[in-house]
C-alpha cells in the first residue's frame, strides 16, 4: 500500500510498505520542511530500525541536515535534545506495534511534532522523490550519548523523593531498557526492571503498556509498591498496583491534574482529553470544577491545543500523558515520575484506585480490515446513528478509523456493562461484513 501520515508520523509493514528507499526518499523530501539544518535520530530495537535509521540518516545528508544519532532512544529523548538544541528530530519507531512494522515520527524546530499542513507539502514531495530511483549509499551511521533527558527527568524531582518504595518498570523490550531505572534508581527507588532483553523481534510482545496484566502480576508478585509499562518508544505508560487494578492514561491524567489544581500549576484549570476519555474520568473532572476540552485522537492534537491556549496538561486514555512546561511530547517516564509524587503528596501506600473515580464501562474492540479504514468507518455511519440513539443520553458510542494501523476501533460506553458488549460485538460485526463486501466488490472489478 500507499504510505501516509496517520496519527502519529508514518507507518507500515516492513518490507511490503516501508522498506529503505521509501525512507531515504522521506528523508530527502522532508529535510526543507523541518526548518532546521540539525536533526537528532533515535531508534527502537526492532530489528529493521538500525537499516532504516541507516536511511533516514543519508536521505537527511543529501539534503544538507546534519544528523547526530543516539542511537536506541526513546521519542521522547529526542523531542528533547531537539528542544534543548533548537533542531529537529527523527525516530525510528512503530511505537506499540508488533515487530514486523516499523515507520518515521518527524519532530520540527524546537521538537515539536510537525502539523497536519506540514505533514501533506512532505507527502507531495515524497511521492515524487520516490519516483526517482533512488539506490543506497550505505552510509555509516555513528551513534553518540546524550544524558541531559534522563538528567532533565531526574532533576524534576527532589533527590531521594522514591527511597524505600520497590517499583517495577516493564520496557516493552523497547527503547526505555537501562533508561528509565537510571531515573528510578537516581530518585531512591529500588527498581524490578522486566521486560528488558530486546532481541529484534520481541517489542511488545506480551509486555509493555498493551498488556498491563502482565505488569500487574510482577508487582504483585515481587511486593512491590506499583509498577509502570512503556510502549516500544517510551511515550506512553501504564500504571499496576499491587491489588491487581490498572491504571490507565484516564487515571494518570486525572492524578497529575488533581495534584497539580491543588498546587496551584494547573493553567486555566484547564485539560485536555480526546474522546477516549471515559464519562467516569469526565464526571470526576466535573466534581472538581475542571473543564476538559476534547481534541481528535493523538497527543499532537493535545500538544497543540495546549500550545494555543497556553495550558499545560493533556492526555489520551492510551498513556500519552504531556507536560507543555517540561516536554513537547508524550513521555512515559516522565508521567511516571509525575504520576509518583502526585501520589506520595496525596496519600501512603497501598494506593486504592477507587479514591480517585470509578469508570464506567467500556467495551473497546479492534476490528482488522483489508480495505481503507476511514472508507469503512464512513460506510457504517447509519448503523452507528442507530446504536447511540439506543443507548441515550447515558451511554457514548465511538468508532475511528486507526491512524497507525489497518483496523477500525469500536468504544462503547454505558452503565450496563453486558449491553456495551453486545453493541460493541454488534457494530464489530457489521464492520467485518462492510469489510468482506467491499473486498468482495473490489475482486470483481
Amino acid at each position: 500500500m500507499d504510505l501516509v501520515f496517520g496519527t502519529d508520523g508514518v507507518r507500515g509493514h516492513v518490507g511490503r510498505d516501508i522498506d529503505e528507499i521509501k525512507v531515504l526518499s522521506l528523508g530527502i523530501a522532508s529535510a526543507k520542511y523541518l526548518n532546521t539544518k540539525k536533526v537528532y535520530l533515535g531508534r527502537d530495537t526492532r530489528e529493521s530500525s538500525l537499516t532504516l535509521a541507516r536511511a533516514l540518516n543519508e536521505g537527511l545528508n543529501r539534503s544538507g541536515v546534519e544528523v547526530i544519532s543516539l542511537g536506541v532512544a526513546p521519542t521522547p529523548e529526542i523531542a528533547h535534545a531537539a528542544k534543548v538544541d533548537n533542531a529537529g528530530g527523527a525516530v525510528i519507531s512503530a511505537s506499540h506495534n508488533i515487530w514486523s512494522d516499523n515507520g518515521v515520527k518527524l519532530f520540527g524546530l524546537g521538537g515539536l511534532k510537525i502539523s497536519d499542513a506540514i505533514q501533506d507539502l512532505i507527502q507531495i514531495d515524497w511521492e515524487n522523490e520516490q519516483r526517482k530511483n533512488h539506490t543506497i549509499e550505505g552510509l555509516d551511521l555513528e551513534d553518540v550519548s546524550d544524558n541531559r533527558w534522563i538528567n532533565s527527568l531526574i532533576s524534576s524531582a527532589k533527590p531521594g523523593s522514591f527511597t524505600g518504595l520497590n517499583v517495577v518498570l516493564d520496557c516493552a523490550n523497547g527503547a526505555t531498557v537501562n533508561k528509565a531505572s537510571i531515573v528510578f534508581e537516581e530518585l531512591g527507588a529500588t527498581v524490578l526492571e522486566v521486560s528488558s532483553n530486546p532481541d529484534g523481534k520481541n517489542i511488545n510482545q506480551n509486555c509493555g503498556s498493551n498488556n498491563p496484566e502482565n505488569l500487574s502480576e510482577k508487582v504483585s508478585s515481587s511486593g512491590s509498591h506499583i509498577g509502570f509499562a512503556f510502549d516500544g518508544d517510551g511515550d506512553r505508560v501504564i500504571a499496576a498496583l499491587p491489588d491487581g487494578s490498572i491504571l490507565d492514561g484516564d487515571y494518570l491524567l486525572f492524578i497529575c491534574s488533581e495534584d497539580w489544581l491543588g498546587r496551584g500549576l494547573l493553567k486555566d484549570s484547564s485539560v485536555v482529553v480526546t474522546p477516549m476519555a471515559n464519562l467516569g474520568m469526565r464526571n470526576a473532572f466535573s466534581d472538581l470544577g475542571v473543564p476538559l476540552h476534547e481534541v481528535p485522537v493523538g497527543d499532537r492534537n493535545i500538544l497543540e491545543a495546549l500550545e494555543t491556549n497556553n495550558w499545560v496538561l493533556g492526555g489520551e486514555q492510551s498513556g500519552h500523558i504531556i507536560f507543555r512546561d517540561l516536554s513537547t511530547t508524550g513521555d512515559g517516564v516522565l508521567t511516571s515520575v509525575q504520576t509518583l509524587l502526585a501520589l506520595l503528596r496525596k496519600q501512603k501506600f497501598p494506593i486504592d484506585a477507587s479514591t480517585f473515580f470509578s469508570k464506567v464501562p467500556q467495551v473497546l474492540i479492534n476490528v482488522f480490515v483489508e480495505n481503507n479504514p476511514k472508507k469503512i468507518v464512513e460506510e457504517v455511519t447509519d448503523e452507528v446513528n442507530v446504536a447511540s440513539m439506543e443507548l441515550g443520553n447515558g451511554g457514548r458510542v465511538l468508532v475511528r478509523p486507526s491512524g497507525t494501523e489497518s483496523l477500525v476501533r469500536v468504544m462503547v460506553e454505558t452503565l450496563n456493562s453486558d449491553l456495551a458488549s453486545d453493541v460493541a460485538e454488534h457494530l464489530s460485526n457489521i464492520i467485518k461484513r462492510k469489510d468482506r463486501l467491499l473486498s468482495a466488490a473490489a475482486n470483481n472489478t
